[in-house]
């Protein structure tokens, strides 16, 4: 496998880096993956992913964005400090930044023909920003051909079920230690699943409006930032320890009757847990298929 080291910048000036799994002969076509909460662009999940895909002559783009692993600094143009960022600290708005720099480092590069795939939060990081590149850079969806939802999580509801009925209370310790200026500050133990600042905590549970569309329990919800895209939409979850309250059969039943997409291919994978492990090559032969369907040769 042919693994190209690859660094470039955010949009607001921060520096990221990846590796471009490239396949045998040049192309036009990649695949740019966003990673979710805690983790990195270093997945076992990826590379076979990249092995199926790049048989197809189609080169996956993997990086680690600003929300890598649970702690990290990041420095901005413009900007004389550096700033706290990583799971614990992410502003989940500002993933726009960063796939937009991955996406204008692949059109730079050649690349023109552009799959998106995120992972948990990186999915709800690619609907947030696809959503936006339609209100503020029609070029770029033009470029964008599919999009891969893998784990796709309803973060406040999962984190009310969470928390039961300490809910409310920490969220209003939360909301009064941010009155006091300390937003940076870390929540108790056991408020998350993860370490995690005030100010990032109060973004998922209360501060959402623009990030709340994963809503899988509202009956009622439209999905309209889901039914914004266009393009083949591909959703995944597994069945086994995964981050919703719905089986997964039924999870699937439900958005089958809720997204309007034509192209739309949905479903789980048996025994998956969140985050398919021991079960990659089946996701990724399922990814394949579903490029390979799409995608002018």
């Amino acid at each position: 496998m042919n693994i190209q080291t690859i660094f470039f910048n955010a949009t607001d000036g921060v520096d990221l880096k990846g590796f471009i799994y490239k396949s045998k002969n040049e192309t036009r076509k990649i695949l740019i993956s966003v990673h979710g909460m805690a983790t990195n662009c270093i997945k076992k999940r990826d590379e076979k992913i990249a092995e199926k895909i790049n048989e197809l002559n189609m080169d996956i783009l993997v990086f680690n964005n600003r929300g890598h692993d649970l702690i990290n600094y990041i420095k901005k143009e413009n900007k004389e400090k550096e700033e706290l960022a990583g799971t614990s600290y992410e502003e989940i708005s500002e993933c726009y930044n960063d796939i937009l720099g991955a996406i204008n480092y692949s059109i730079k590069n050649g690349y023109d023909e552009i799959y998106l795939m995120g992972h948990s939060l990186g999915s709800t990081k690619i609907v947030y920003a696809y959503n936006k590149f339609l209100k503020e850079n029609t070029d770029i969806v033009s470029k964008i051909k599919g999009i891969i939802l893998l784990s796709l999580v309803d973060i406040p509801t999962a984190l009310t079920i969470y928390l039961q009925d300490d809910f409310p209370a920490i969220v209003t310790y939360a909301k009064n230690i941010k009155k006091e200026g300390m937003g940076n500050q870390l929540m108790p133990e056991k408020s998350f699943i993860h370490p995690i600042s005030v100010k990032t905590f109060l973004r998922y549970t209360i501060e959402n409006n623009d990030i709340n569309f994963a809503r899988f329990s509202d009956n009622l919800y439209d999905f309209e930032e889901l039914n914004n895209i266009k393009v083949p939409l591909f959703m995944r979850w597994g069945n086994n320890k995964e981050l919703i309250v719905q089986k997964a059969d039924e999870l699937c039943e439900f958005l089958q009757s809720k997204i309007k997409n034509e192209d739309l291919d949905i479903g789980y994978i048996d025994e998956a847990n969140h985050s398919y492990s021991g079960k990659e090559e089946i996701l990724a032969n399922e990814i394949a298929k579903y490029i390979k369907k799409y995608y002018n040769n």
